[in-house]
């Protein structure tokens, strides 16, 4: 398998879904703005979304797919179809009750979450309201993430990276077509969730059944349990759950600090967070994906040198393409921030407000990604209680950065501590790796660093000139002129960055790369 045309790919299908989570935000920020109802929007999705990285996308996934690796490659088909029998019904069976549970204590985990919701009763009320319709999303999201462990083990990544995109365009028809027959427009977005992770389970289906893999759910989750596999993820997903989520752990926490904070605050986050996945989607999560099969692979194979290999290659990636979008991103955050969303209700204030969030960002977008490359050199090797050591030390001291940045900054304080834990994180991870042996250092990097540093500076200094030519809030009323504007300054930062690259040596073939 050709990693590099297939990072390609999955990233195409990644561009795809942030693209359309774009236009999501945009139509969301034009039609609702930030206030307290769509702050009440954002906490009540995120509680499922919590819910879905840490028991779906998250942890189960770095438990399941090593383990489905191994079964697949020495224990054969048939014992390979029980084990997916026997995971998707106690995944099923276990989040129907979490989910039941849920709706019915809407109320109380809202106010959890969001304490300074509550001084808002209109507010609050709707949260719950909404937090009731979304709940169930947690159990489409599950199948999604055992759908897709079993297509990337498959080396089928094309249908998992595009599933995302049936979400946005259900929170696109909401906005645009729901909302304005709804007596409070808000619960649109709501119903979205539940319409598209119901499309994205029947998007799944196919796939599987193409490969023989579509699971039976059995009535029987007690025998299921005494499945020896599915006793070995359950074992691994305990700690994978801490270690894999520390950011969103910490997410929850900062909202609650943000809903107590200015009216807004919680939304001026999420946008900011939007922006901010659209890097860490082309690359960090698509590396991630295609890198976990293949270290599990080779480690199934005892294959130390693929392994090692592997890793550096992602890390080369992830530091040519990472480092150059994080610059961009603390240069240009109020371009992007003006071109994307300053329309409607969405004010100059909150421009400024965002963009504000959106530079922190950008400082820890570089930790962001490596954890997603790195987490996965233990996780194939079902290593779970290193990243978990490491994430309890990032957990605290994030809520100990947040004490001394958010009175100094604000909602700003709590991206900036959420990015530095991630660097932190990433800087542990790494050590651990270099010092088990894991990982060993590929010859180049000096040079490597050396030719991007001087890159960097170049595309740094392009960004703050070019932008400064424009005045971005005034160029509201012409949005079309705003976009190409913002398309000329990014494109000739991106023509002076590689052109530096490549006028210093460097060139695209040597990051390419064969997995057997």
């Amino acid at each position: 398998m050709n990693l590099h045309k297939t990072l390609a790919a999955v990233s195409g299908m990644t561009m795809l879904s942030r693209v359309t989570g774009l236009i999501r935000e945009f139509l969301i920020a034009r039609a609702f703005g930030a206030s307290a109802y769509t702050d009440a929007f954002f906490i009540a999705f995120r509680i499922p979304n919590l819910l879905r990285r840490l028991f779906a996308e998250g942890a189960f996934s770095q438990a399941f797919v090593p383990i489905l690796a191994e079964y697949k490659n020495r224990e054969g088909e048939a014992a390979t179809k029980d084990l997916v029998d026997n995971v998707a019904t106690v995944l099923v069976w276990a989040l129907l009750l979490t989910c039941a549970l849920g709706i019915l204590a809407a109320p109380l985990v809202v106010m959890a979450v969001a304490t300074g919701l509550a001084s808002d009763s209109g507010a609050f009320s709707a949260s719950v309201v909404m937090t009731r319709i979304m709940f169930p999303y947690i159990v489409f999201m599950s199948f999604v993430a055992l759908a897709g462990g079993i297509l990337n083990t498959w080396r089928e990544f094309r249908i998992p990276a595009f599933t995302p995109v049936l979400l946005n365009l259900s929170f696109i028809a909401g906005a645009l077509f729901a909302a304005p027959l709804l007596e409070q427009p808000v619960y649109a977005l709501a119903g979205a969730v539940f319409v598209g992770g119901v499309l994205q389970v029947a998007l799944q289906v196919p796939a599987l059944r193409r490969i023989g893999m579509l699971p039976r759910i059995s009535l029987n989750p007690k025998r299921a349990l005494s499945n020896p596999g599915v006793r070995r993820i359950l074992r691994q997903m305990v700690p994978a759950t801490f270690a894999v989520s520390v950011a969103q752990i910490s997410l929850i926490i900062n909202t609650n600090i943000a809903s107590r904070l200015e009216n807004g605050s919680v939304s001026w986050l999420a946008y900011a967070d939007r922006l901010m996945e659209l890097p860490t989607g082309l690359l960090g999560v698509a590396l991630g994906t295609i890198l976990l099969p293949s270290l599990s692979k080779a480690y199934a194979e005892d294959n130390r040198a693929e392994y090692s290999a592997l890793l550096d290659w992602g890390l080369r990636l992830t530091f040519l393409l990472a480092l150059p979008a994080a610059v961009a991103l603390a240069t240009l955050a109020e371009p992007i921030t003006t071109t994307l969303f300053h329309y409607g209700k969405f004010d100059a204030q909150s421009v400024a407000m965002t963009s504000r969030a959106l530079v922190p960002y950008g400082v820890g977008l570089i930790g962001l990604i490596l954890v997603k490359i790195l987490a996965p050199g233990f996780y194939a090797r079902q290593d779970i209680r290193t990243p978990v050591k490491i994430a309890i030390g990032v957990l605290i001291a994030t809520q100990m950065m947040n004490l001394l940045f958010v009175p100094w900054i604000a909602h700003a304080g709590l991206a900036l501590s959420i990015g530095l834990g991630a660097c932190a994180n990433a800087a542990f991870l790494f050590r651990g790796l270099r010092r088990r042996g894991i990982y060993t250092v590929q010859p180049g990097w000096r040079m490597f660093f050396a030719r991007q540093a001087g890159a960097l500076l170049l595309l740094a200094g392009m960004s703050l000139w070019l932008a400064g030519h424009f005045d971005w809030i005034a160029l509201q009323e012409h949005p079309l002129m705003r976009a190409g504007a913002l398309l000329l300054v990014i494109g000739a930062c991106g023509a002076i960055y590689f052109g530096a690259l490549l006028a210093t040596g460097m060139r695209l073939r040597d990051f390419k790369r064969i997995s057997r």
